[in-house]
């Protein structure tokens, strides 16, 4: 899951919002600088992306793109699955439910600054003006994350054969979203209710 999803499965909760989001940025003990909520924000992530990885659907996701990135397949997985949660009625059933999800993650984001890593401090800015959660929802926002994790991968220097890939297996592409995400929201809802 990438960014959307994890602001999405942190339920409004803004201490766990803030470690959910943080977590890629904070390695080992680094966790324990943060108050006990930011750091059940950052268990929270791992559980998240630990349950993601070893789910069934995100195995056959992830095949769609083998031939193309090899062992990054599940990197482009994560942004998929943000897309088809971006245009996902269920779960943003108004015409302007996630840009008004997008700008309130911001704000509270924004508000905490201070208790953001440093490179997610100086990525924030960029975040918000290219509204990345919301563009998510366009093929257009999806290009651009292809090409962010193609440009921060060490054997990758094209996304044109990934993005290709997720055109042409659109619709498979969406079904094992579909019989995921239910499962991960459940999950989340469960260890909401052990903190």
């Amino acid at each position: 899951m990438n960014y959307l999803a994890h602001a999405y499965l942190s339920f409004n909760n803004t201490e766990i919002l803030l470690g959910n989001m943080s977590s890629d940025f904070i390695k080992g003990k680094k966790k324990f600088d943060y108050p006990i909520g930011i750091q059940q924000g950052i268990a929270l992530h791992r559980n998240i992306d630990t349950f993601t990885d070893s789910h069934p659907s995100t195995a056959e996701a992830k095949k769609h793109f083998k031939a193309a990135v090899g062992t990054y397949s599940g990197a482009f997985v994560d942004v998929v699955y943000d897309h088809f949660l971006a245009t996902d009625t269920n779960e943003f059933p108004k015409e302007h439910s996630l840009q008004k999800f997008a700008i309130e993650t911001y704000q509270q984001l924004q508000n905490n600054i201070q208790w953001l890593p440093e490179r997610l401090q100086r990525i924030l800015p960029y975040m918000q003006s290219q509204n990345w959660l919301f563009n998510y929802s366009t093929l257009w926002g999806i290009e651009k994350s292809f090409e962010g994790v193609t440009r921060r991968a060490v054997y990758l220097d094209d996304f044109s054969t990934a993005f290709k890939a997720f055109e042409e297996n659109y619709d498979e592409l969406k079904t094992c979203y579909t019989s995921f995400f239910p499962d991960v929201k459940n999950y989340v809802m469960h260890q909401f209710q052990l903190l």
